[in-house]
């Protein structure tokens, strides 16, 4: 496969498993080409044109022209130069990090408005999600736009190395698989939920290396009550969103990380919090897409943190 393409399913893959829908997707990429249509002319050249076909900013080619024929990618969680280093002895065509880096990284914020969206679904009124969110979304916006985003990006210019990353298209394939296990087993208990996700090979290698699910809020005997995921839209959302979600009848929340401000929001307001193991829940989203990919053809190498899970 081509470089492009790769990157092309990947994304086409994220828009099929977005937990807001296609119709959804396809309405914001409208009004993102009506966004730019607007633009003064001299300032076109600064629009993020590729943000009019690909609606995750923080999936993106951070290096290389698309046209380069992929044989052999290794891909992992965190990418940096001493990961670009190894791809490069092990030649690698392509390395895929998931975590953003370069314009991916600095592109984080934008991606949370998927949250706003999710959270409305789960029954918070909008208004009030755009208020609590949008707070959350500028700080996020300051810590990312300080950051060095562009260390990785270079070392794998210096390397010429295919250098890509994909976030919230692998998100959200993990939020879309997780919601319909759940969905469709309806777990009564926090026990009943912990021995569902320890049928999930990630999740049960993650047990066994030690970093595998825990307990941030309630404990196993509790009713688990309504349950939602919690693991697409960039990063953690506003802490004051428990009290709304408690208040919209969410009983638990199934995430890949909390801060010990979320989990403190969490226990005032009654909400159980099951943190999943977070590599195990990126391995997850990342699996459904390099399984689409390695029926091409291609040789996928894991590390960096990815349990690499085949499911054809």
């Amino acid at each position: 496969m081509k470089l492009k393409e790769i990157y092309k399913k990947a994304v086409e893959i994220g828009i099929k498993n977005d937990p807001r829908g296609l119709d959804f997707v396809k309405k914001e990429l409208e009004k993102r080409k009506e966004e730019f249509e607007k633009i003064p002319e001299p300032e076109k050249k600064f629009f993020d044109k590729e943000s009019l076909r690909n609606p995750y900013g923080d999936t993106r080619i951070l290096f290389g022209t698309g046209d380069e024929e992929i044989k052999r990618i290794l891909t992992g969680v965190d990418i940096d130069t001493g990961e670009l280093m190894l791809a490069k002895n092990l030649n690698a065509d392509l390395v895929i990090a998931h975590h953003p880096r370069g314009i991916g990284l600095l592109n984080l914020y934008n991606v949370m408005k998927i949250q706003e969206e999710i959270n409305h679904i789960w029954g918070v009124p909008i208004n009030i999600v755009e208020k609590l969110m949008g707070k959350r979304i500028s700080e996020v916006e300051r810590s990312v736009h300080a950051s060095n985003a562009y260390r990785a990006v270079d070392s794998a210019k210096l390397l010429n190395l295919p250098f890509m990353c994909c976030h919230t298209a692998a998100d959200n394939c993990v939020s879309t698989f997780l919601t319909n296990l759940i969905e469709k087993e309806k777990p009564e208990y926090i026990k009943d939920l912990m021995d569902l996700l320890l049928t999930v090979p990630e999740y049960e290698e993650a047990e066994k290396m030690g970093f595998g699910l825990k307990i941030y809020a309630g404990k196993k005997e509790s009713k688990a009550g309504k349950i939602v995921v919690d693991m697409t839209g960039g990063t953690e959302g506003a802490k004051e969103m428990m009290k709304r979600l408690s208040d919209a009848g969410i009983g638990t929340i199934v995430g890949m990380h909390f801060s010990e401000e979320h989990r403190k929001e969490a226990e005032k307001n009654y909400i159980n919090l099951v943190v999943a193991s977070h590599m195990a829940s990126d391995s997850i989203g990342m699996n459904i897409i390099l399984d689409e990919i390695e029926k091409n053809g291609v040789e996928i190498i894991p590390f960096s943190g990815l349990i690499r899970i085949r499911r054809y």
